[in-house]
């Protein structure tokens, strides 16, 4: 597990499945962790949690909607108010509510999902910017999917914000190099919450097209995100790393 003593990172979309993983995973390297979220009791709930692990670094919780603009600059002003720094930087929040064929697809809702999914990530990332990274340099790393480098048929507007989101990555990586590293990751899908509706018809016919015949699991992604973030991939900036069983290898999705 990489060292991250002393550092900072801000977690969104954290108190539950891969944010809440992610939080633990860089808490346990050292780091101090402000956790965000939309709803407060759930969130306070993961806060607890997480404090109760007896990881090293500390953890804090702001409730706020990724999507508003004051939420985002909240949350780091805190990060760096409470721990002196924001070194690290983790999207996570991320909606998908709109299922099925595009043609009958509510506008509204295919806003919705770009504006959380897209253009609150970037506000994150300018709020990061200003605040400390700009300055002192910084992680960031995006929770992408493979719905985003692959047509699913049914979550098409979720996977259209995802592909954005791979390329505002690497749009990102270009301007803020050297001293900000953005990079993205990719899941196929990870057993939470949020994948129920995909897996609700059985787990093991779910997994039967992936190579390594299991779902994801939160602790695979945030593994991938502590390296990330970590000082071992100081060289690896405007990626997009795959964490999907080998599923897009079979040419399917």
């Amino acid at each position: 597990m990489s060292n991250l003593d002393g550092r900072t990172a801000l977690v969104t979309g954290a108190s539950r499945g891969i944010g809440k993983a992610i939080a633990a995973h860089l808490l346990a390297s050292g780091a101090n962790v402000l956790i965000t979220a939309r709803k407060p009791e759930p969130l306070a709930q993961a806060a607890s949690d997480l404090a109760a692990l007896g990881h090293p670094g500390r953890v804090e919780a702001l409730a706020g909607n990724s999507g508003d603009a004051q939420a985002r600059a909240d949350a780091v002003a805190k990060a760096v108010e409470e721990f002196g720094s924001l070194d690290i930087l983790i999207n996570n929040t991320g909606i998908n509510p709109v299922y099925g064929d595009l043609m009958t697809a509510d506008l509204d809702a295919v806003r919705k999902i770009f504006d959380v999914n897209v253009v609150a990530a970037l506000g994150y990332v300018q709020e990061a910017h200003k605040a400390w990274m700009g300055e002192h340099g910084g992680a960031v790393v995006n929770l992408a999917s493979v719905a985003g480098l692959r047509s699913t048929g049914v979550i098409g507007a979720y996977a259209a914000s995802k592909a954005a989101l791979i390329r505002l990555t690497e749009e990102l990586a270009w301007q803020l190099g050297p001293k900000i590293r953005v990079n993205a990751v990719a899941p196929a899908v990870v057993k939470t919450q949020f994948a129920t509706a995909l897996y609700a018809s059985g787990e093991d016919e779910a997994a039967r097209p992936y190579p390594m015949k299991r779902l994801g699991a939160p602790e695979d992604v945030a593994e991938l995100v502590g390296f990330l973030v970590s000082d071992a991939a100081s060289w690896i900036t405007g990626e997009t790393v795959r964490v999907d069983g080998g599923l897009l290898a079979t040419g399917g999705l």
